[in-house]
């Protein structure tokens, strides 16, 4: 699959994945993507990167010959920064219903702050800087209600809500079936390497590993994470035997 292609700014990009499914990543927030879902009712926004503005989303819409009040929904992975910041300018610019898990609201509205984790490093170091701002409670992101929750086994749209705690305790994934594509949102990363979360920003390990057990359960050829680029082919098999050397261990 081609690889991204740079926005002019240099800070964002932007590529299509499969039929009607856009990937906008950002390198703020550790190589954060968020991704774009062409539906017959409208759009679905998967997280909303790092910028607070949600300008680059929203030329993305404009782009694509669209007007921003096709975003319909936007649903949330989870309430850390790197995947709220655009939430309350894009939902006051379109008017999209916000969706995410029960637990995770107060915090997307700005009434509790994320659970934190460790201060002491852990893997992969590269992103230690995002694991101290948790720790610390750094980062915050403009407030923003939640309209509705989710739990297993919902649908928006196409998407099936797949519950999968573990980095943190409302975490949420989501399938599309007909696609073959998994969104895990920061139960995977495949950047800087491809790993089974952060271990620094994962608060709960053997949560963590039940969700992958379930994920790897899905019938996906694509798993799309919240940090770095979808994982396609090898890398899905990779992924697989990762997971399954976790069980074992």
């Amino acid at each position: 699959m081609a690889e991204a292609q740079d926005h002019p700014d240099s800070e964002h990009s932007v590529r299509p994945i499969g039929d009607g499914i856009f990937c906008l990543g950002q390198k703020k927030g550790g190589r954060v993507h968020a991704f774009l879902i062409e539906g017959k009712d409208g759009l679905t926004l998967i997280d909303t990167l790092y910028d607070t503005d949600g300008a680059f989303v929203a030329k993305v819409i404009k782009q694509m010959g669209r007007p921003i009040s096709d975003l319909k929904n936007i649903v949330l992975t989870h309430a850390h920064r790197s995947h709220l910041g655009g939430l309350a300018a894009l939902k006051a610019l379109s008017g999209a219903k916000v969706w995410a898990h029960e637990w995770e609201s107060d915090i997307i509205a700005g009434e509790r702050k994320a659970q934190g984790v460790t201060v002491w490093p852990k893997r992969p170091l590269r992103v230690y800087h995002l694991q101290l701002g948790l720790a610390l409670g750094f980062g915050a992101h403009p407030p923003c209600e939640v309209d509705a929750f989710l739990k297993d086994g919902d649908w928006i749209g196409p998407l099936q809500v797949v519950y999968a705690p573990g980095h943190s305790p409302g975490h949420l994934a989501f399938y599309w079936k007909e696609c073959r594509t998994l969104f895990a949102g920061d139960s995977i990363a495949t950047w800087p390497y491809l790993d089974l979360g952060w271990a620094g920003l994962n608060l709960n390990k053997q949560h963590c590993l039940r969700s992958l057990l379930q994920l790897d359960d899905l019938d996906a050829d694509m798993i799309a994470v919240g940090h770095g680029e979808p994982a396609t082919g090898d890398q899905v098999a990779r992924l697989r035997m990762m997971i399954r050397t976790a069980r074992a261990d």
